[in-house]
């Protein structure tokens, strides 16, 4: 397929032709999930990315304009997909380290105690989570499991992984909001 005749299919698609997006997707589908891997070096990742790319384009049809090739302007947005994953990824592992940093440096002396109840605490907050998140969660911080075997396990994507211990740490945080000594280790 050249160049005029992707520009004109990707017309149709503007149009919210969905043959026209199926051949697109076949079309480019795999090459680009090999593309991502190469970038963020997960084969899931990318595979979801590449998704991503595919759910904004299908959702944005109407007002993308492309002035250059569709090629370039498909590679060029999963590349763009990717580098916002690798910044994210970044940034999850720098306050990672804050955390962990700011935990080592409260209990580096033997006068730092757990706070009365405070264990009885964590578990009822854990035990008050909905069943999926609280299971994401244990297996997460209990089990030392990463998103993507916990999201291999529980046959979910690793998105709704990351969303949902994003949820309970949110909750946990409220929840143990009053008990100053941990609440940054959550």
């Amino acid at each position: 397929m050249n160049q005029q005749e992707e520009n004109k299919l990707f017309e149709r698609i503007n149009k919210s032709d969905e043959k026209a997006f199926e051949i697109l997707f076949h079309k480019y589908y795999g090459i680009l999930c090999s593309f991502a891997t190469k970038l963020v070096h997960d084969d899931v990742a990318a595979e979801e990315i590449v998704q991503e790319f595919y759910v904004k384009l299908w959702e944005k049809r109407e007002q993308i304009s492309i002035d250059s090739s569709v090629k370039n302007y498909i590679f060029r947005s999963v590349k763009n997909l990717c580098l916002n994953f690798i910044q994210h990824n970044k940034t999850k592992i720098a306050h990672a380290q804050k955390l962990l940093s700011e935990v080592e440096n409260n209990f580096s002396d033997d006068n730092n105690y757990p706070e009365p109840g405070l264990y009885e605490k964590i578990e009822e907050s854990i035990k008050s989570l909905p069943e999926k998140r609280r299971e994401i969660f244990r297996l997460s911080r209990q089990e030392g499991l990463k998103y993507q075997e916990i999201a291999q396990k529980l046959n979910i994507s690793v998105k709704t992984v990351e969303t949902q211990m994003s949820l309970a740490i949110k909750t946990l945080r409220d929840k143990l909001k009053n008990y100053t000594t941990f609440f940054s280790f959550f």
